[in-house]
């Protein structure tokens, strides 16, 4: 057996890589997501994002990888830990680099240590937990983070010595509804009544909201995804480019089976809003969304309903709008645990995170019981 850290995916074959990603995994870490940040230069030398992915070898045989990063920043992580890197400053220690086992930019949940389906996917996330801690060490980095992986894959991480830490995201589960009024009847009268008459202002406005279909995409449809998408990034003084137009292109030719674009047009079949929403397996992931207008209720039509609507008729089992976002929670996402694992080489950043991370993990799961607790005595 033997490791290597690949400097870009496309030092592995593509079929060799995506034969390790099961049927329930997520979209991201597919080749050809990765390979497309990629060559669009959104990860790689200048961009914070270093490619170092774990490649696990039998002989000449890929048997288990993961996608991994050295980071000179916490940007793009949505795992905050920038107190962290002040406390680690503040000790007279460097935060800076250190390994990230992610998808970049991307706070979707899902396997990050990906097996042949012929192992043992928790005895292998254990054997990268380790690893990864030897790494860091030989590196000379402060600690290793990996971030998202899913309910299953967290404990392998943690049993293999990593700290665990919890989150929240707002999340959509279809409960075997045949029609969005299916859905609706779960919710009071009120929020029924409110959802409604948001749903029906596009209509009002002339606006239509379609999903595009693989055969659909076109150059000029990734030109506007990107240039809705600059409109929200470049709103908000967090915002980052984090994605270019290469990227945008690359996907939409490569990525097309995967992608499920909303577009919303106007009464001239102008594009004026759009979300970038990908699929796979049973479950709808929504990423980005933007707008060239200011019209009511229009960013819950293209983001929350439309992706719902298209979930239910689809049968999909879960839609999964992201990060964040309180206003997800009043129209039907319900409050869904996150994970993260960590490891630190210093001792005494070690000493003072752990008990916090106790405590923070108490405090999420109290937060999601009280708001679960609100929801169904509704």
């Amino acid at each position: 057996m033997e490791l290597r850290l690949l400097e870009r995916v496309r030092d592995v074959d593509r079929d060799a890589w995506n034969a390790l990603v099961g049927p329930d995994d997520s979209p991201f870490v597919e080749w050809t997501w990765l390979d497309c940040l990629e060559e669009a230069g959104c990860v790689g030398p200048g961009t914070g994002w270093l490619p170092r992915h774990l490649a696990l070898f039998d002989g000449k045989d890929l048997v288990a990888a993961a996608p991994a990063y050295i980071k000179g920043n916490s940007e793009g992580e949505f795992v905050f830990d920038w107190s962290w890197a002040d406390l680690s400053h503040k000790l007279g220690e460097e935060y800076y680099p250190k390994l990230v086992v992610a998808v970049p930019f991307t706070p979707a949940t899902g396997a990050r240590a990906l097996v042949d389906p012929g192992r043992d996917r928790d005895e292998t996330a254990q054997l990268f937990a380790r690893v990864t801690a030897t790494l860091t060490d030989e590196l000379g980095l402060s600690g290793a983070h990996v971030l998202f992986p899913s309910d299953a894959e967290v404990d392998a991480w943690t049993l293999g010595g990593m700290m665990r830490r919890s989150g929240v995201q707002y999340h959509w589960s279809n409960r075997g509804f045949s029609t969005f009024e299916d859905f609706l009847a779960t919710l009071p009268s009120k929020k029924r009544t409110q959802i409604r008459r948001e749903r029906s202002q596009p209509a009002r406005d002339k606006v239509t909201i379609a999903t595009l279909t693989p055969d659909e995409l076109t150059p000029a449809h990734a030109t506007a995804m990107y240039d809705l998408y600059l409109t929200t990034v470049d709103k908000y003084f967090y915002g980052r480019r984090y994605l270019n137009e290469r990227f945008f292109q690359l996907v939409a030719s490569r990525f097309g089976e995967r992608l499920a674009w909303v577009l919303a047009r106007d009464a001239r079949g102008k594009p004026i809003a759009g979300a970038f929403n990908v699929q796979r397996g049973s479950v709808l992931y929504g990423r980005y969304w933007g707008t060239f207008v200011d019209m009511p209720f229009l960013h819950f039509n293209v983001c929350f309903y439309h992706g719902i609507d298209a979930a239910i008729r689809g049968g999909l089992a879960t839609f999964n709008p992201g990060a964040g976002g309180e206003h997800k929670r009043v129209r039907g996402f319900a409050p869904t645990l996150t994970h993260s694992a960590h490891h630190l080489r210093s001792p005494r950043m070690r000493s003072i995170v752990e008990p916090f991370l106790a405590r923070e993990r108490r405090a999420v799961t109290e937060l999601i019981e009280t708001e679960r607790r609100e929801a169904e005595g509704r």
